[in-house]
């Protein structure tokens, strides 16, 4: 049988150098082409025991190889233009950008969660991966409206520097020394700034406006009251998303912690007493999403406070996809 061919698009980057250790982790043995830029075209990457050399991308990579996978982490930009014409050579792409997430032939999968989505790929050949914070929020939520439904959300999130890339990490670091900010409209070492995105004339920042779309999507709930906002924090690695949600129906604390417990990689860290629940700290280089602080909201009938926290980089875009292209793999196994 012939082996499986994956184009890693942007490997040069922080998410697709992640892409590339979570798919040696995970152990998913395919022939790799890596691309990227023309600047970062030439590095040298070791993957699976073996150096790639990066290729430049350009409208000839898919049209001269049959790749049956593209993971594209080049920015939305890179994905409007080169992710069709990976498609249309045949590759099934999985976009960690923006650029196709809200469109309504392109599924927004988090594997946990929707994997019934999955079909949808058909009809682009295209997968989008959701935001990060986005991603994490989905497991608890999802095991939420499964068993008492939802009738409202808010977000407050949290958010590492290493979701605004290499830059915003160096930011941090640098201002710690007293330099000034590159990436950040202001210094990130000791503040944390309710700026996240471009600004929307609605008032919101696209971040926000991102975890809300995004939301009633992968829930299925299109007209599901959320709202969001988003803060950057002087953590390197880490999302902490802060979630109040009203539940359409009673509940006891056991009920939600046996709904918590039937979602796969959604950890219980509750024991506040003892200085117990989730941080960015113990987060960071884990694939799992962990939950706490979990409690009623006695200000609402039927109100439940929670606290979520998930690597932003792993979980939160590469695994998630990696995630993905593991179920497309099953499937077509399945299907031969």
């Amino acid at each position: 049988m012939r082996r499986i061919r994956i184009a890693v698009v942007g490997a040069s980057g922080m998410v697709g150098r992640m892409f590339l250790r979570v798919l040696q982790e995970r152990n998913i043995e395919a022939d790799y082409v890596l691309l990227a830029s023309k600047r970062s075209a030439g590095g040298r990457i070791e993957f699976f025991g073996k150096e790639y050399v990066i290729e430049e991308l350009t409208t000839d990579s898919f049209k001269n190889n049959r790749f049956d996978l593209a993971l594209f982490s080049a920015g939305g930009s890179v994905s409007l233009t080169y992710a069709p014409l990976a498609a249309e050579a045949g590759a099934i792409v999985i976009d960690n950008s923006s650029a196709w997430r809200m469109d309504e032939a392109v599924p927004l999968i988090v594997p946990e969660v929707n994997p019934q989505a999955l079909d949808g790929y058909k009809n682009k050949g295209i997968i989008a991966n959701p935001n990060c914070s986005t991603i994490q929020a989905m497991l608890p939520l999802k095991a939420l409206s499964n068993r008492f439904g939802l009738k409202r959300v808010v977000y407050s999130t949290y958010q590492a520097v290493s979701g605004a890339g290499m830059q915003g990490c160096l930011d941090l670091s640098d201002g710690l020394k007293g330099e000034k900010p590159k990436k950040f409209p202001h210094p990130i070492a000791g503040n944390c700034i309710p700026h996240i995105d471009v600004y929307l004339p609605n008032g919101y920042f696209k971040e926000e406006q991102k975890m809300i779309d995004e939301t009633r999507k992968i829930l299925d709930l299109p007209t599901l009251p959320v709202t969001a906002t988003a803060v950057r924090v002087p953590v390197y690695h880490g999302h902490s998303v802060s979630i109040n949600a009203e539940l359409c129906s009673p509940f006891e604390m056991e009920e939600v912690l046996e709904a918590f417990r039937r979602i796969e990689g959604l950890v219980i860290e509750d024991d506040p007493k003892n200085n117990v629940y989730p941080m960015p700290v113990k987060a960071a280089g884990t694939d799992f999403v962990y939950v706490g602080r979990i409690r009623r909201d006695f200000s609402v009938e039927s109100g439940l406070n929670l606290w979520c926290v998930a690597d932003n980089v792993r979980k939160g875009a590469a695994t998630n996809a990696v995630q993905i292209a593991e179920l497309l793999i099953k499937k077509w196994e399945e299907e031969k």
